[in-house]
């Protein structure tokens, strides 16, 4: 199978409640419908076996929380009739894959693998690390080979990950001496990164968020809580607008009244609150198309679930014809290949 020129590969996990925060909108899903509209092949899972990697206890929740992640997926714009939308689990090909190129990566290079680093430290990991969560980025390497994606957009985070991904696709390809794989390139999004209320970088995992499910009223409430410039203590202070995380979001989802909140605040013109409660309804303006269409989803699930099912037949199909071209190339032929 030759791979379309034009074709993306991107997922996400389902963690937490499963439902997306804006970090994840910005960073991740507007890019991903930017191609879409741009006329790329696009597919996009929901990332559920990468979930057990940290947290195995919570299968149970998984398949609640992957319908979150569809709802919110096509809350945002993502139209299955141009992209396909698919759960990972459903695809065995991945997993099969995922020990194939098991066997052409040594440990070594997964334990300097940084954003690993970051998790644990995160996490709390420190050396109770699992197998299955040391081969994270062999596993991405399969999500995306599998379907022979020319491109992926990812955060800069998931850089060192798609590196790794790049160097399983070379000595595979070098290996069984055929160009079975492209070499994935990363497209980075608009927003490289959007801080959480505390400073840290947005994650469900540090409970910083904002959802973009959340009503009107739970936006100005977080936004009233996010911490700003620690010096500009009173109203009249001059403010550091670069060093606050409402001044990030108002360059976002405010992007016209930035210069303006920029001056006024340097100046002492502009208080914390009034800044606050400006970004929290430009937020909420920016919403209001997701909230409207996350209303139509939530009351119609049995529409998700078709459109789930419909992107499980169509990723299955690609998946089965790259593993017979992976197997063509390894010259793995079963008992056909032997002579009596």
């Amino acid at each position: 199978m030759a791979s379309s020129p034009k074709r993306i590969l991107s997922g996400m996990q389902p963690s937490g409640t499963g439902r997306l925060h804006l970090g994840n909108l910005v960073g991740a899903l507007e890019n991903w419908v930017r191609f879409q509209e741009a006329g790329w092949e696009n597919y996009h899972m929901v990332a559920d076996w990468h979930t057990l990697t940290t947290k195995p206890e919570g299968s149970a929740q998984l398949d609640e929380q992957t319908l979150e992640v569809l709802i919110d997926w096509l809350s945002a714009g993502l139209d299955p009739e141009k992209s396909v939308l698919f759960i990972q689990s459903h695809i065995p090909q991945h997993a099969e894959l995922f020990l194939i190129f098991s066997m052409l990566v040594t440990t070594a290079r997964l334990e300097r693998n940084p954003t690993l680093k970051e998790v644990v430290r995160n996490l709390d990991l420190d050396e109770n690390i699992s197998y299955g969560h040391l081969g994270y980025p062999v596993l991405q390497a399969a999500d995306i080979l599998l379907y022979k994606a020319n491109a992926v957009p990812v955060g800069e985070d998931q850089l060192p990950h798609l590196e790794i991904t790049r160097e399983i696709a070379r000595r595979f390809n070098k290996l069984y001496k055929k160009r079975v794989f492209p070499i994935p390139e990363p497209k980075l999004s608009r927003v490289k990164r959007l801080p959480g209320l505390d400073g840290n970088k947005m994650s469900k995992s540090l409970g910083n968020t904002i959802y973009i499910s959340d009503s009107p009223e739970q936006i100005q409430s977080q936004v009233m809580s996010a911490i700003t410039d620690p010096e500009k203590i009173r109203k009249n202070d001059p403010g550091h607008p670069e060093i606050c995380n409402v001044f990030a979001y108002h360059t976002v989802f405010n992007e016209e009244e930035v210069p303006q909140i920029e001056q006024d605040c340097r100046s002492g013109a502009l208080g914390c609150v009034d800044c606050k409660k400006n970004c929290a309804a430009k937020i909420t303006e920016y919403l209001a198309p997701v909230r409207e269409k996350r209303a139509h989803y939530v009351a119609n699930k049995g529409e998700v679930i078709d459109i789930a099912n419909a992107g499980d037949v169509a990723a299955g199909a690609v998946a089965r014809e790259t593993m017979a071209d992976i197997k063509a190339a390894m010259k793995l032929r079963g008992f056909d290949g032997i002579s009596g």
